[in-house]
C-alpha cells in the first residue's frame, strides 16, 4: 500500500467542559488544532485532514493551509466522526486512516507512522493501535489507565481498565516490568475505511457499555485489533488549562515559530 491510500484524520470538537473551545487555544500564536497538523505532518507521509465539527475550526485550519472537513456536531463516538470524514472525503473501502487526537500537540509522528505501517503489514486486521509497558504499580490500578492484553503475534485479546493480566496468586508486584507483561493503551487507531464505514451500524457490545471502550465493539464482533507496542510513553494530551501552560511552556522553550 502506497502513502497515498492513508490518511491521518485529526478530530477537534470545540465543546470541552475543562477547557472551552480547546481546538482554538493558543500555542505560540498558533491554534493547539493547527499546531498538532503541522507536527504530525512534518513527520509522515500521509495525507492529513482535520475533522471538525465548528466552522470556526475550519476556518483556523484553513488560514494556515491545513486540509479540513466540517462534521455533524451529533456523533455518538469518535469513530463516527471519523466515519463521516472518510465518506466527506470519499476515501475508498481498501484505503486507511489513522485517528490522531486534536489535543496532542506533542505526538511522535513516528507513532503515528507506525500504527499505519502495523495495519499495513496485517491484511487480515481492521484496526490497528499501540500500547507501552506500564511500570508503575499505581498506575496499573488506575481504572483511567486502559489496559491491553496481546498475543504472541501482537493481537489484542482484551482491553479493560481493570489490572489485566491478573496473577491468581500473590500480592501485586512491586516491579511490574520484571514480573507482569502489563501494556497501556494508547489512544491512536489505525483502520480500514470499509470497516470504519460498517463500524457505526454493529450493535454496541455489552463489554462496550461495561468498561466504557469502543473499540471493545470490534473484538465483541470478531474483528481484529492488532498492537503497535512502543518502548516509552507518548507525549500527555491537553485536557485541563494547567496541561495547556505545561505545553506552551514546552513549546517556547523550543523556540517554536508563531506566524
Amino acid at each position: 500500500m502506497t502513502s497515498s491510500a492513508c490518511t491521518v484524520l485529526i478530530p477537534a470538537r470545540l465543546a470541552s467542559s475543562r477547557l472551552p473551545n480547546k481546538p482554538l487555544a493558543d500555542i505560540a500564536g498558533r491554534p493547539m488544532i493547527v499546531r498538532v497538523a503541522q507536527r504530525v505532518a512534518g513527520g509522515v507521509p500521509y495525507r492529513v485532514v482535520v475533522a471538525a465539527d465548528d466552522a470556526s475550526i475550519v476556518q483556523a485550519c484553513r488560514a494556515h493551509q491545513i486540509e479540513c472537513v466540517l462534521t455533524r456536531v451529533d456523533h455518538p463516538s469518535g469513530s463516527d466522526r471519523w466515519a463521516e470524514a472518510s465518506a466527506l472525503l470519499g476515501l475508498a473501502d481498501d484505503a486507511m486512516v489513522v485517528n490522531v487526537q486534536g489535543d496532542e500537540p506533542l505526538v511522535d509522528p513516528q507513532l503515528v507512522d507506525a500504527v499505519a505501517q502495523a495495519l499495513i503489514e496485517r491484511p487480515d486486521a481492521a484496526m490497528s493501535t499501540a500500547a507501552h509497558p506500564i511500570h508503575d504499580a499505581l498506575d496499573f490500578a488506575n481504572p483511567n489507565v486502559v489496559k491491553v492484553v496481546v498475543d504472541a503475534q501482537g493481537w489484542a485479546l482484551y482491553f479493560s481498565r481493570a489490572p489485566i493480566p491478573w496473577w491468581r496468586d500473590g500480592p501485586a508486584p512491586a516491579s511490574l516490568a520484571q514480573q507482569v507483561p502489563a501494556y497501556r493503551h494508547i489512544g491512536i487507531y489505525g483502520y480500514r475505511v470499509g470497516f470504519l464505514r460498517a463500524y457505526p451500524s454493529l450493535p454496541p457490545a455489552p463489554i462496550e457499555q461495561i468498561e466504557a471502550l469502543e473499540q471493545l465493539r470490534a473484538l465483541w464482533h470478531g474483528h481484529r485489533i492488532c498492537v503497535h507496542l512502543t518502548p516509552t510513553a507518548p507525549g500527555a494530551g491537553v485536557d485541563t488549562p494547567a496541561d495547556l501552560e505545561r505545553v506552551r511552556a514546552v513549546f517556547a522553550l523550543a523556540g517554536a515559530p508563531s506566524t
